[in-house]
């Protein structure tokens, strides 16, 4: 043998090694033969099959690719976490443009992204009453044998008229109910007239020791609220009132998490309002590890802008158009992990 015949023989030998991993790969991907029986076919141990078929993904042979189902939005969800700095993103989708609409929509993806990512032994926080938080509730069903909590601990009272404030307690015994985890209820006024009177309020011993439970949450789940209400959330009295909301908008809020304001850009906006709310901190809110927001829509737009930037929240549940609508926003000039890591130091 010559010796350019020599050197031609790995190549040659290379080509029929190739082959016969395409052909394996042929029939296991394309007819769906088991590995014993391209064994038996291909006179072929079964260890060498199995080494053959991982051979023809690193070759690129056989390449993986993930079609998303019509109206699943991975990519834009995965997009978006990374332009935000978010643990995680579900898009909804939102077949007719209306309020009901879209919080059916917001509800029933909310409710799914929980159901498969709390465990037995989450803590979860609920913020008070909000239509998007009512909607995700009302669309889990309750636990069949696993458990999807060990607690469910409100973190806010009632805002709004005292007839309304109960809502709150309602939200958090429903949610226990289809998780399967014990309530503890904090029955309060989410907003109190003077900082003293809040001081008497946590001096009671129930609401203090529930307070000190907040620390230790797992999870919170919470509306991010626009500063101005719905319609539909005004005349149901669940709202700041307009004195206060004129208030916070002269100081430049946008919107809220567990009623902490922040502006446009996500800083908090500290005005004495802040001594007057009976709910969790904001340096305890932004010490939960998962913070789950569930909002979307045209109208709560800036509020959802701020709490991502903000790190108000670190999970995002939103509609397909205000998810695109924050990817095609300019980048910030901070970086909001950053922003978030720092708003917890």
């Amino acid at each position: 043998m010559s010796r350019a015949e020599s050197a031609r023989k790995p190549a040659a030998f290379a080509d029929d090694r190739l082959s016969l991993v395409t052909k394996v790969a042929k029939l296991y991907h394309e007819s769906h033969l088991r590995q014993p029986e391209i064994s038996e076919r291909l006179n072929l141990s079964q260890s060498r099959v199995s080494r053959l078929l991982k051979q023809a993904v690193d070759e690129g042979i056989v390449r993986t690719v993930v079609v998303s189902p019509e109206g699943l939005y991975s990519d834009l969800e995965q997009a978006l976490a990374d332009r935000y700095g978010l643990i995680d993103v579900a898009v909804a989708d939102v077949l007719v443009q209306d309020e009901p609409s879209l919080l059916a929509a917001l509800g029933a993806t909310a409710a799914a992204y929980l159901q498969d990512t709390l465990n037995e032994h989450e803590r979860l926080g609920i913020s008070s009453w909000s239509a998007s938080l009512l909607a995700t509730v009302n669309s889990m069903s309750p636990p069949a044998t696993v458990r999807l909590a060990s607690e469910v601990v409100q973190v806010l009272g009632g805002v709004g008229r005292p007839d309304v404030q109960v809502q709150a307690t309602h939200l958090t015994d429903q949610l226990a109910r289809v998780t399967g985890g014990v309530p503890k209820f904090f029955p309060a006024p989410g907003i109190v007239g003077s900082s003293a009177a809040r001081s008497v309020l946590m001096d009671d011993r129930y609401l203090g020791s529930l307070s000190t439970e907040w620390v230790n949450l797992t999870t919170v789940l919470a509306g991010i609220g626009a500063l101005l209400p719905s319609p539909l959330l005004a005349s149901s009295g669940n709202a700041v009132d307009s004195s206060e909301t004129a208030f916070l908008e002269g100081a430049g809020a946008v919107g809220d998490v567990c009623l902490r304001f922040f502006d446009e850009r996500g800083d908090p906006v500290a005005t004495e309002l802040d001594d007057r709310i009976l709910g969790i901190s904001r340096e305890a809110l932004l010490g939960v590890p998962r913070r789950i927001g569930v909002a979307g829509g045209e109208r709560k737009y800036a509020a959802i802008r701020g709490a991502v930037l903000g790190g108000w929240v670190n999970i995002l549940v939103t509609d397909k158009d205000t998810a695109v609508k924050l990817l095609e926003e300019p980048a910030d000039e901070q970086d909001p992990e950053a922003r978030a890591e720092g708003s917890t130091t």
